[in-house]
């Protein structure tokens, strides 16, 4: 016997727009948030959509990644991208907002909607027989952890985010990169930067000295145990990289015919191959600092960074195993996930994928298909690259080089940006209309 109501399991940024998103189509909604009976090591209020962080949604600009999905979402009627206007603080052209006024106002708006009811309880196992959101963020609670591990399989749930930095291809100065397996074994699938004695010294003198970020406390012991940032492997000795993830061994430089003195590798990271992730390069340092110290080496002296590395407690799924690009459980339709369980990172892109989870929950309840925005438009690109399997996957934010590659190859990057945006914007529109 189904439900008669819709569940979404989780009061933050993508549970709040997905409970809206389904209220709003006419379908009853009931909300669990565990606080106060329950607070999270990171929480300390009793409203939804609680901003831990930092109060900044980043640019308002359509040239700036995050800037066009906040405009998408303006376009599709997000409640939580409507109060974050309402509540916005000066920031120039970022869209910052007073935290406390911002989720206090997604609360009432909650609270008062007819066909939303809140319940404050701890959900510890995922509900059967009824439409299900998991919206439980990056610090779900152990007990629902375990049961979302038994439904998914032993090692399909992350509890930390280990991430290295992703370039954009087009950015990495192929003078000197190239690519290459070691023994020239396999598909020559990695980009490799080879370094001399001078230029690998120097970057680890500058590793070891960079600013890191601050960890919480309940976040160093899992994450120090599970994965060695490579700052702090570097600090072990001068040659304990080269003898690590940057061995030479089974390489050689083209431009002299010798064997490097260290080598990194690049590895591809999406399907259309305009992505690379920086093996071995989970790191803590500070994102200005990462842009510092790894433009050093040779070849990324001009790379733009699409993704920094992370590493912080972060619970999430392996979303590509288990997601299609409607946030819907592939062994369980009546199943949705949201928010950054999902693998997606940020604050607009957690409402995003409320939104969509909400318009596809409502779908599955009233016994229709569900949809998929189109791969051109920030939102749809999102969906589709946690849902595509990947060799590696780990979570991912808003950013331009996750959209298809334009047929016409724009040079100058504020051009092409421009160009992105337009179509995205008008994609949408064209997906709305038809709607």
């Amino acid at each position: 016997m189904k439900e008669e109501s819709c569940l979404v399991i989780g009061g933050g940024l993508a549970g709040a727009e997905a409970a809206y998103q389904i209220a709003k189509r006419g379908i009853p909604v009931t909300v669990y948030e565990m606080k106060p009976t329950v607070y999270s090591p990171a929480h300390s209020n009793q409203n939804l959509a609680e901003i831990v962080c930092s109060n900044s949604l980043k640019s308002n600009l359509v040239t700036n990644a995050c800037g066009l999905l906040k405009e998408e979402l303006r376009l599709l009627g997000s409640l939580l991208l409507k109060i974050a206007d309402e509540t916005a603080v000066p920031a120039g052209q970022a869209l910052a907002v007073d935290r406390e006024s911002f989720s206090q106002k997604v609360t009432e708006m909650l609270e008062k909607e007819p066909n939303i009811t809140i319940v404050r309880k701890e959900i510890t196992e995922i509900p059967k027989d009824a439409v299900v959101i998991l919206a439980t963020g990056p610090l779900t609670s152990p007990k629902l952890a375990e049961n979302i591990k038994e439904l998914l399989g032993d090692n399909e749930l992350y509890f930390y985010d280990a991430a290295a930095p992703i370039i954009e291809k087009e950015t990495i100065d192929f003078s000197i990169a190239f690519y290459g397996d070691r023994y020239g074994k396999g598909e020559a699938a990695y980009i490799n930067l080879p370094m001399n004695q001078e230029e690998y010294e120097n970057f680890v003198t500058e590793l070891v000295n960079a600013e890191v970020v601050t960890l919480h406390d309940f976040e160093k012991r899992e994450i120090f145990e599970g994965c060695m940032p490579i700052e702090i492997m570097a600090k072990r000795g001068i040659d304990t990289l080269r003898f690590g993830p940057l061995k030479p061994v089974g390489f050689t430089d083209p431009r002299t015919g010798k064997r490097p003195y260290a080598i990194v590798q690049l590895r591809q990271d999406n399907s259309a191959g305009n992505l690379y992730n920086m093996v071995g390069f989970q790191t803590n340092l500070k994102y200005g600092e990462q842009k510092r110290v790894f433009s050093m080496l040779p070849g990324l002296k001009n790379a733009e960074f699409i993704k920094y590395g992370v590493m912080h407690r972060n619970t999430y799924i392996q979303s590509p195993n288990h997601l299609n690009a409607g946030y819907q459980l592939k062994k369980n339709p009546n199943i949705f996930f949201a928010g950054q369980i999902t693998g997606v990172e940020g604050y607009v892109e957690s409402i995003s994928s409320g939104l969509v989870a909400g318009i596809n929950a409502v779908n599955v309840y009233q016994g229709k298909d569900i949809i998929t925005f189109p791969k051109e438009t920030m939102i749809g690109s999102l969906a589709d690259y946690i849902s595509t399997p990947k060799e590696t996957f780990a979570p991912m934010n808003a950013n331009f080089g996750i959209l298809p590659v334009p047929e016409e190859k724009i040079r100058d990057k504020k051009k092409k940006y421009e160009m992105l945006a337009k179509r995205s914007l008008e994609v949408l529109k064209n997906v709305e209309k038809e709607r």
